[in-house]
């Protein structure tokens, strides 16, 4: 071994790991080391480019840079500043509109590391909960009297989400979401934008477990009816004067090749109410849009070299290696059906993530955060492997050049949980245009997603009337 010698302690404090998790890399030999009786030695320059090209040791906050400060931007664009930024879809999709990205708020490490990666310009802070709107405005280099156009952010999803357990508020990440409300009031935006979950609009504001509902049960009482959650949202940005309009969208409307559909909370300062989002493209050429664009146009210039992606057991690939594009485990022999699925054939439900292909000519599903799970496989239309991180970015609309930072499974998490760039545009158009007083062109009737009554109208209609048995007017 050549270069500077240093212990396992030492790597540890660089790596920001502990000990054992150090001997672990060396015996798995992911980090070149040589053990010399029970003592490991390692190569600093080893350590320090391990480090460099994986998912340890923490990024730190960062101002905005100083060619980017208050002085130098006289805000020739409307600005931003974005909060559980993951790895920035909806920014570059808000960017693409014309928005300025000042600063970035994410805990992850794995996606702070893409956002210093790809915007090391920008501002970047971790928990919203430790930061005053003051000191965010400091980090962004805002004087307390700078305009800020638009607030953007997902809180997480999962204490909303109808395949969790939809703690709602009580939850430790519905607590965040809170918080992030506080933060919108305080640094007043023209414009804030709340992206989340379908589950959201039917989770309630306190959750009451489904074994201690119904027969034999007192009766739900309004915190516990469902769409308290959002009806709170609503409510807080209402008494602050915002006037608030929201719809659930199928990203696919917005020229985004996947069908995934998340909630869009526009609130603007004006107290007014905006129009929902213009569709770029609809599922049969409705309106006389163009057509869904599907998972060909997404890959069809992809190359083909220098994929990355993770592997299905060989188990499953004997499925997979019966089926073309488009099919999942019902077209298969229904002997190999129960084979393949196990008991999980005879449990509820369309099981259609089981052993699923892509077709080619229809977008993809919703991407997931691991594209080789059992329940929620995304496997080729024709290659026996699951999607690649390469066709994950084009489906989810980043540009090739963006890199994702921390290891395969890390990449794969950061792009699933990411908003399309396609929709994040859509919401930045919206804005823009309603900024320049671009009249927005509606669509009447459009089938904005697969559910009905999930546009603040109707959705209201239903709220006013659940709430009625509470004698509670909205």
């Amino acid at each position: 071994m050549k270069g500077t010698k240093i212990t396992i302690q030492d790597a540890a404090d660089e790596l920001n790991l502990t000990p054992q998790q150090v001997r672990n890399l060396c015996r798995d030999q992911k980090i070149y080391s040589q053990k010399v009786g029970k003592t490991w030695i390692l190569e600093e320059e080893q350590v320090v480019f391990y480090k460099a090209n994986n998912n340890c040791g923490l990024t730190k906050d960062k101002e905005v840079s100083s060619d980017q400060d208050a002085s130098g931007i006289e805000f020739k664009r409307p600005i931003a500043l974005s909060f559980f930024t993951g790895a920035m879809g909806l920014d570059l999709g808000i960017e693409k509109a014309g928005f300025k990205t000042l600063l970035a708020c994410e805990t992850d490490n794995a996606c702070r590391k893409t956002i210093v990666r790809n915007r090391p310009e920008i501002a970047l802070i971790s928990d919203i909960r430790n930061y005053t709107a003051d000191q965010i405005r400091e980090k962004a280099g805002l004087s307390a009297s700078d305009e800020i156009d638009l607030v953007v952010g997902g809180p997480p999803c999962q204490a909303f989400s109808t395949a969790g357990k939809r703690k709602g508020f009580e939850d430790d990440r519905g607590n965040v979401f809170l918080t992030f409300l506080d933060r919108i009031i305080e640094l007043k935006p023209k414009y804030a934008v709340i992206e989340n979950v379908r589950g959201i609009l039917s989770a309630a504001l306190k959750h009451r477990p489904h074994e201690k509902r119904g027969l034999g049960n007192p009766p739900l009482n309004v915190e516990e009816v469902n769409g308290g959650a959002l009806m709170h949202i609503v409510k807080v940005l209402n008494n602050e004067g915002y006037g608030v309009s929201f719809n659930l969208y199928n990203a696919a409307n917005f020229g985004t090749p996947q069908k995934r559909e998340r909630v869009i909370i526009v609130a603007s300062r004006d107290g007014g109410k905006l129009p929902y989002l213009t569709p770029s493209n609809s599922e049969k050429g409705e309106f006389g849009l163009p057509f869904w664009n599907t998972f060909e146009d997404a890959v069809r210039d992809l190359p083909k070299q220098n994929m990355h992606y993770v592997k299905f057991p060989e188990k499953r690939l004997r499925y997979y290696r019966m089926l073309t594009s488009g099919q999942y485990w019902k077209h298969l022999p229904e002997d190999i059906q129960k084979e393949a699925l196990g008991q999980s054939y005879y449990s509820g439900g369309g099981k259609t993530g089981f052993l699923r292909r892509l077709a080619w000519d229809q977008p993809a599903p919703t991407l997931v955060t691991h594209p080789a799970m059992p329940a929620t496989d995304l496997a080729h239309p024709e290659e026996d492997r699951p999607l690649s991180i390469e066709e994950y970015k084009r489906v989810q609309q980043f540009p090739d050049g963006w890199k994702i930072e921390g290891s395969l499974i890390e990449q794969y998490r950061q792009i699933g949980n990411a908003v399309p760039v396609g929709l994040g545009k859509a919401v930045g158009d919206l804005i823009m245009n309603h900024i320049r007083g671009v009249k927005i062109a509606g669509f009447a009737d459009f089938k904005y997603s697969r559910y009905r009554n999930t546009d603040d109208k109707a959705w209201l209609s239903d709220m006013s009337r659940e709430l009625g048995q509470f004698k509670i007017a909205i």
